[in-house]
């Protein structure tokens, strides 16, 4: 990843959270010299140092990783937007501007491995959805569904875990532009009602 060290993060805790809060992430392997590129739901272990999460059994990561562990790269895509040069006061001084592209992201790099006890992909799954369903004021849990139903899934999907070795930041927001040209990107951010655009608001003010 090409990355300037402007707009480089390591801090731990808010890479953590922006996985947190964007946990759908891209997860890269190599099977027999090809990419396998699948989009996952995964979730941070409490002490910060694995992703759990499932994938069906007929995956070929899953295939693969029977084998032993295998080393993935798991991509988190947190606020994106478009930002125009109208927002920058330069545009009207000299016109020396052009359009870009605000974004954060958090690539992370471990080994992953097979996780086969029932018990547990149960439980990760439950964790799953207690963890999102608030968001939809919705209460429902697993155990709403009919247990041999519920078997039946399980019993197609198996769990991962990563083990994580590096995870680093890429949060580009107008950090490399002036003063001046970095407020007039807020202040016209704090006019937009497109949630898009305030969650980088959010990201920016908060970075």
């Amino acid at each position: 990843m090409y990355l300037p060290k402007h707009f480089l993060v390591e801090d731990r805790e808010i890479l953590l959270k922006v996985m947190g809060e964007y946990p759908l992430a891209t997860l890269i392997g190599n099977t027999d010299g090809e990419l396998e590129i699948n989009h996952i739901p995964l979730m941070v272990s409490k002490d910060g140092q694995y992703l759990h999460g499932h994938i069906a059994r007929m995956n070929p990561l899953a295939k693969l990783a029977q084998a032993g562990a295998v080393k993935v790269t798991a991509i988190f895509h947190g606020p994106h937007a478009y930002i125009t040069p109208a927002w920058y006061p330069s545009k009207y001084e000299t016109g020396k501007v052009v359009p870009t592209w605000n974004y954060a992201v958090v690539h992370v790099q471990g080994a992953l491995s097979l996780k086969e006890d029932p018990q547990w992909i149960r439980q990760h799954v439950s964790q799953l959805t207690d963890t999102h369903e608030p968001t939809y004021q919705s209460d429902w849990k697993l155990d709403d569904a009919p247990e041999d139903y519920v078997q039946m899934m399980l019993k197609a999907i198996v769990g991962i875990e990563i083990k994580i070795s590096s995870l680093v930041g890429k949060f580009k927001l107008s950090q490399n532009r002036t003063p001046t040209e970095y407020d007039g990107v807020i202040q016209n951010l704090k006019q937009s009602s497109l949630e898009d655009l305030q969650a980088m608001l959010k990201l920016m003010q908060e970075k």
